[in-house]
Formats: structure tokens, C-alpha cells, sequence
């Protein structure tokens, strides 16, 4: 069953007995107004990670490409089969266009050889153009391979052409071979990288997601390894091969002629010059680019996602004028960018066909003169096309690899984050527990210069309902999310059934543990398969046994699939309330000894609330359960009721004593109901109890 991500503390609802990861589900759990969250700024190097587009630049680019080299030595044996290949590849693609030269100078000396009188030798020949002062010419012939009157020589053209063709294959071969090799290589370490992020997302605190946007996160771990792939696959096999094919082009290019190499290099100054100087631009303009086509994304996603809400409040031309501005920004930058990098690649041909001009006419010049074959003068042009080729493709991989280690960066960066305190189990609670909680002078807080909760005390004894009021930033949340050890206490002490939670191993305290959230969360799959999550174990019967108990079977049975309808992509074949029970249902089929219920009807119809309660209800029975609510009529039968105020308890009772006190907990509930039974209930200040 595949999930889509969102807020991972819904995953959290079934009981985190079940393999689900640590870091998934605690992402996001906090009360929005428990903690304020740190602002975060991208860094430079992130680009438009929002956009959903890999980072281009890296700030530390050296170090970052040196540990992403390190990624690849588990394969050390496997690149160097790569780099033989590549090798083995190179020397017969330069050096072919050299037998090739040979292959037209058996054709030229065959056509001249055609033309000269039968039955003298070449040195008579040459000698007799000497004496007639055609000394070019004669220099021309010496060089020649001809017997007069003979024409082509075709078996030794045939051989220099299918030597030629068989170097041209093998060299294909290999090519594809060490392409086959390094794509394998590639695949298992950006595998084993993959396998590094997620098990580093189960190893996070939950304060590491509270600090960034979720959106940075999920880039790291998808587009920016995506990246990394893409650079190792492409540019590093690219590089190498192109490196080494401009060395051996430089190298057969002076061997043929030292004269006309210097005229070929001339070049490469004067393109790099010309690059560089229209990719500076170039640069400044794709980075507007991608800045605009992020805010462009961000404009559409906004549109689509509050589609309804532009209707209702009739923003239709307002949000069309904003598209159509971002439209517009997005389309000068892109057109901007486009034509200034497009210039680079006619510059770098103008100049390669200035190189191309003065490498011809010296060439047939040296020919003419006798300094020079005419084959030699062939590969020689062959080898200045085919110079220039690779040196564009380096230009190329190096940006694509310059924007690998940009993301290698980011993606190292998450890597090296800290992690949450190593576990320390040194104890272990049995099967079933009772579910008897001791909060012993619990200390805690997001950060040091404000403290959150402070000295806080109470029991919640077993199979009662503990409810937890208060209002917004309160800490109602922070305290279930201590005792799910989403957070590690600065001082103090949770105790579970007389167990030191933090002696215990945070899989087996949540496996203890279930949850059911404000927002229902549901995966992709059928029903069946939503409730079963809460234990993979459980039977078919207990699965049933779950949907009856938690009112779930009523709606199912009126599906036209039942219990295999699948889930959409969204969830929306299936009303919020029917997600809901759902969600209790997994969370009853867990079967666990304390539970915690975090807002769970404010999401709901009056209606469907009363079913909610009810499943609620069935699922709280023989159980310690922890009541997180706004809605002071959904715990009027809570066993206890803790009122919470800036972290601290400040009164606790049952509902008619908290009402009796008129304190805290009286003018919440005046707040919601104006009175509604108030009245009714006789005023005794001693029978609540203040912290």
C-alpha cells in the first residue's frame, strides 16, 4: 500500500507499535501555538528548492565534491573497469582518423599513379620532376606510396577501411559497456544513499521539522538525490570520456602536424573568453529565471488549492491579474536567459570555424608543397571537428555537475543534522500494560530562553480518562508529545506503570501507545487495508471486529466495493467523519494500553460527532486515555480534567467539580456555552483542586 505524504504526526494515529519510523511519526505533531517556529532562509545554494527544482550552485564545492567521490569507493574496482573502458575507447577513436588519412593517401597516390607512364620507378619519376623544376610537386610524389601506371591499390584500401570500421566498433562496444557498468555502480550508490537518507529521517528529532519547511526536507530527499544521480550518470562517464578524448586528439593533432596544432589551439582562448564572458550573464539571468518560475508555481498552487475560497469571495481577476504578472516576469526572464545562452554556442562555432578556415588553406598549402600528405592533412581536419565537440560537452557536464554537488551538499548537510539521543532501554514492560502514568516534576522547553511547561505534576490512573483543556499555546499538545518521547524532557520524569519511559526503547513505549489526530489521515489503498495498518497482524475477524465496534461497518456496507473500496489519491470518496472513524479504527484494532485522542471531532458535522464520540468511546473503554479538546462537551465524562495555563496545571477535577470552583476551567466553559448549565451546579471551591 503506497502513502502519500503530508503531516506525518497523522500516520501516527494507529499505534506506533506497528514499524512505523520515528521521525515519521512525529513530523509536524506540535500545536501550531505550543512552538513558534524558527524562521528559515534558504541558503544561496538552495535555489528554488520550493519550486521543486535541485540546487545550482554549491558554497563549499570542493569539500562537497571530494565526500561525493567517497561515495563511489565501495565501487573502486568498478570505476576503474569504467575508466579502462573509457581509455580503450579513446585511443581507438583518435587514432582511426590517422589509418583513415592512410586510406585516402592509397586512393590519392592510386590516381596519380594511374596518370604516370608505366614501366620507370617513383625515384626516376621524382628525379625527372626535379630537373624540370617542379620541386613541390616532386616532394609531393616522394611522399607517396605509387608504383607508375598502377592505379588504386583496393586490397590495401580495403583492409585500412575495414580496420578503420572495426576500431570504430569496438570502441562503441566498450563505450556501451562502461556506460552498462557505471549505470549499475551509480544505481547502488545512489541506492545505498537512499537507503541513508530515510534511515536518517527515523533518526531526527522532531525539532529538526519543526525549524524547516517541510518542502526543503522532501527536496533533499527526492529532487536533490534525483540530481546527484543524474550528475553521477551523465557527467561523470561524460567528463572523463571527453577529457580524455581532448587529450588524444592534442596529442595524434601534433603528432601529424606540430603547425597546424598550434592553429587549432589558438581557438580554445578565444572560445573560453567568449563563454565566459556571455555565461556570467547567462547565470544572473537563469537564476531570475528559476526565482520566477518558483513564485510562478507558488501562484498556481495557491489558485488551484483555494479554488473555492477565490469563488467565494469572487478574487477570480484579482488571482488571474497575479498569474498574468508572474506569467509575464517569468517570460522576460526565461526569454532573457534563453537568447543570452544561446549566443554562447554560435560564438564558439564562429570561432571553431575560424580555426576550421586556417587549418584548411595551411593544410592544402603544406600538401601543395610536398610537407604535408593529403591524408595527414584529412585526419588533421577530421581531428580539429572533431576537437571542439568534446570541449562543449565538458562545458555542459560541468554545469550539470557543478549542480550535482550543489545538491550533494544539501543532501550531506541533512545528513550530518543531529540526530535524537541514542536509545538507553534498559527496561521492558509487558504485552499489556495497565496504563498508569506519574508526571513527576516534568521540565520542558522548545528552546532555552523560554520555558514551555514548568514543574508539572499529576497521575493518570489506570483505565480512566484524562482530559486536557486550555487555551491555545497552553501546552496541551507538548505534554502528549513528551509522553510519546517526541521530545526528550529537561528535567523531571514520566512514568509508565512504575517504568521510567526514557528506560525504555522509544519502539516498544509507542507500541504501547495510539493515537487518533485532528486531521484524518488515510493512505492510498482500500479501507480494509487503512484499518488493518494499526496491526498488520490482525486477523480478518478483528479487523471487523474494529470497523463494527468504531461504527465504520454502517457506511461501508453501503459502498458499492465495501471494505476494498480504495482510497483516492485525496481521500475525498470518503466524508471527513467517515475518515475519522476510520482512523479510530485503526487505532482500535492496535489494541494498545494508552491511548491519546488529539482534537479528534473538531473536524466533524454535530451529527457525525455523536458517532465520533461514541467509537471514542468503545475505544477508550479498559484503557488510559489522554483527551486533548476544544470542544468542552465532548469531556464532560472525562474521569479527570486537567486545565492547563502558560505550561502549567492550574486546576484538575471532574466537570462538575471544575464548574463548581468557577475558575479556570468555569470561564472556558462560560466562553463556549454562555451558561447553559452552569446554573445548575452547585458552588463548592473545595472540591476542586489547584496546582
Amino acid at each position: 500500500m503506497s502513502a502519500r505524504r503530508k503531516d506525518s504526526t497523522e500516520i501516527s494515529e494507529t499505534s506506533a507499535a506497528q514499524d512505523a519510523p520515528d521521525a515519521e511519526l512525529v513530523e509536524g505533531s506540535v500545536e501550531d501555538d505550543d512552538f513558534v517556529e524558527e524562521e528559515f532562509k534558504p541558503s544561496e545554494a538552495d535555489g528554488d528548492m520550493f519550486g521543486g527544482m535541485p540546487a545550482k550552485k554549491a558554497q563549499h564545492f570542493w569539500p562537497s565534491a571530494k565526500r561525493l567521490m567517497g561515495l563511489l569507493k565501495p565501487e573502486a574496482l568498478g570505476i576503474y573497469v569504467v575508466v579502462g573502458m573509457v581509455v580503450i575507447a579513446v585511443v581507438l577513436n583518435v587514432i582511426a582518423p590517422k589509418i583513415l588519412g592512410q586510406a585516402m593517401d592509397v586512393i590519392f597516390a592510386g590516381v596519380v599513379g594511374k596518370q604516370l607512364p608505366a614501366g620507370g620507378s617513383k625515384e626516376q619519376f621524382v628525379d625527372g620532376l626535379r630537373q624540370q623544376g617542379q620541386d613541390n610537386f616532386a616532394d609531393m610524389v616522394s611522399r607517396m606510396e605509387l608504383v607508375p601506371g598502377t592505379g588504386i591499390n583496393f586490397d590495401k584500401l580495403s583492409m585500412l577501411i575495414a580496420v578503420v570500421l572495426l576500431m570504430y566498433f569496438v570502441a562503441n562496444i566498450f563505450l556501451w559497456l562502461q556506460g552498462y557498468v557505471l549505470n549499475r555502480i551509480v544505481m547502488k550508490v545512489i541506492r545505498r544513499l537512499r537507503d541513508d537518507t530515510e534511515r536518517k529521517l527515523n533518526r531526527l528529532p522532531l525539532n529538526y521539522f519543526d525549524t524547516r519547511q517541510r518542502g526543503d526536507v522532501l527536496s533533499r530527499v527526492t529532487n536533490d538525490v534525483d540530481n546527484i544521480q543524474q550528475a553521477l550518470q551523465q557527467a561523470f562517464a561524460q567528463l572523463i570520456n571527453s577529457l580524455l578524448t581532448v587529450v588524444g586528439i592534442v596529442v595524434m593533432m601534433f603528432i601529424v602536424s606540430w603547425q597546424l596544432a598550434l592553429i587549432a589551439l589558438v581557438a580554445l582562448p578565444l572560445s573560453g573568453v567568449a563563454a565566459g564572458m556571455i555565461g556570467v550573464r547567462s547565470q544572473k539571468l537563469f537564476a531570475a529565471q528559476w526565482k520566477n518560475t518558483g513564485a510562478l508555481n507558488g501562484q498556481i498552487e495557491e489558485s488551484f488549492s483555494g479554488h473555492d475560497l477565490v469563488r467565494v469571495f469572487g478574487r477570480d481577476a484579482d488571482m488571474l491579474e497575479r498569474f498574468e504578472e508572474r506569467n509575464e516576469e517569468l517570460y522576460k526572464a526565461s526569454f532573457g536567459a534563453q537568447f543570452v545562452s544561446g549566443i554562447i554556442f554560435p560564438v564558439m562555432q564562429f570561432v571553431s570555424y575560424l580555426s576550421y578556415v586556417g587549418i584548411a588553406v595551411v593544410g592544402g598549402l603544406r600538401v601543395a608543397s610536398g610537407s604535408m600528405s593529403l591524408g595527414d592533412a584529412t585526419a588533421f581536419i577530421q581531428y580539429s571537428r572533431e576537437f571542439t565537440q568534446p570541449l562543449g560537452q565538458m562545458a555542459g557536464m560541468a554545469n550539470m555537475l557543478q549542480s550535482g554537488v550543489a545538491s550533494a551538499e544539501r543532501v550531506f548537510e541533512f545528513l550530518d543534522a543531529d540526530e535524537q539521543d541514542e536509545e538507553t532501554a534498559t527496561e521492558h514492560l509487558p504485552a499489556r500494560t495497565d496504563g498508569h502514568v506519574d508526571f513527576n516534576s516534568v521540565t520542558f522547553s522548545y528552546t532555552e530562553d523560554k520555558k514551555l511547561i514548568e514543574d508539572l505534576s499529576f497521575t493518570a490512573e489506570p483505565g480512566n480518562t484524562v482530559a486536557i483543556v486550555g487555551p491555545t499555546g497552553a501546552g496541551k499538545t507538548t505534554l502528549v508529545n513528551l509522553v510519546m518521547r517526541f521530545y526528550e524532557l529537561n528535567a523531571g520524569s514520566i512514568m509508565l506503570d512504575g517504568v521510567d519511559i526514557t528506560h525504555l526503547s522509544r519502539s516498544e513505549l509507542r507500541s504501547k501507545v495510539g493515537m487518533v489526530l485532528q486531521d484524518a489521515w488515510l493512505f492510498g489503498g482500500s479501507i480494509y487495508d487503512n484499518i488493518r495498518y494499526g496491526n498488520l497482524e490482525a486477523t480478518e475477524d478483528q479487523v471487523m471486529a474494529a470497523a463494527k465496534a468504531t461504527f465504520v461497518d454502517r457506511f461501508v456496507r453501503a459502498l458499492p466495493e465495501g471494505y476494498n473500496t480504495v482510497i483516492d489519491e485525496e481521500g475525498n470518496n470518503v466524508s471527513a467523519g467517515e475518515k475519522q472513524l476510520i482512523t479510530i479504527a485503526r487505532a482500535f484494532v492496535a489494541n494498545p494500553s494508552l491511548l491519546i485522542l488529539d482534537e479528534a471531532t473538531s473536524s466533524v458535522d454535530t451529527r457525525t460527532e455523536l458517532l465520533v464520540q461514541k467509537a471514542m468511546a468503545a475505544l477508550r473503554t479498559d484503557r488510559t486515555s489522554f483527551v486533548i479538546a476544544h470542544r468542552l462537551s465532548t469531556i464532560r465524562d472525562a474521569d479527570t480534567i486537567l486545565v492547563m495555563e502558560n505550561g502549567r496545571i492550574v486546576e484538575q477535577g471532574n466537570h462538575k467539580v471544575l464548574l463548581a470552583a468557577r475558575g479556570a476551567y468555569y470561564r472556558l466553559y462560560m466562553s463556549q456555552f454562555a451558561g447553559a448549565d452552569a446554573g445548575d451546579v452547585p458552588v463548592d471551591d473545595s472540591t476542586a483542586v489547584h496546582s
